[in-house]
């Protein structure tokens, strides 16, 4: 089993509709389980109908899951976007900035890393650096 995070901390998940692999989505889906390595190019033309975009994070260490998350966003996607994997409470306020809107961990992560240690980074919006640099924040 998998825990969701969000602001709010550790909640249910409510997504039912399961996801379908990258590599074998027609146009016309509603979730995508998309892979650390994906050029987030080619996923353009799946986007507008897509509910949900699930990307994968292989390890903590590995960040190319933000650069997609940020490009999809600039592209214009506005479905719901969650990273799966390892992602650690400390990178939960980059995941959010970048795009996502929720994080699944494992229940063993969870355990290692408690509700209140995600809850702690939930305020992502108010400690963004580098919109204080911008003059923004």
């Amino acid at each position: 089993m998998s825990v969701i995070v969000t602001d709010a901390g550790f909640v249910t998940d409510d997504w039912t509709l399961g996801f379908v692999p990258v590599t074998d989505a027609a146009n016309d889906v509603a979730s995508l389980d998309v892979s650390s390595d994906t050029d987030p190019a080619t996923l353009m033309d799946k986007i507008s109908s897509t509910q949900m975009i699930r990307v994968d994070f292989p390890s903590f260490a590995d960040g190319r899951g933000f650069t997609i998350a940020r490009q999809l966003r600039l592209a214009g996607y506005n479905g719901r976007l969650r990273a799966r994997g390892h992602v650690i409470s400390d990178q939960y306020a980059m995941a959010r900035r970048c795009g996502f809107d929720e994080v699944e961990i494992s229940e063993e992560l969870a355990e290692r890393q408690p509700q209140s240690e995600w809850v702690f980074r939930a305020d992502w919006q108010e400690n963004n650096y580098q919109a204080r640099m911008r003059g923004k924040g």
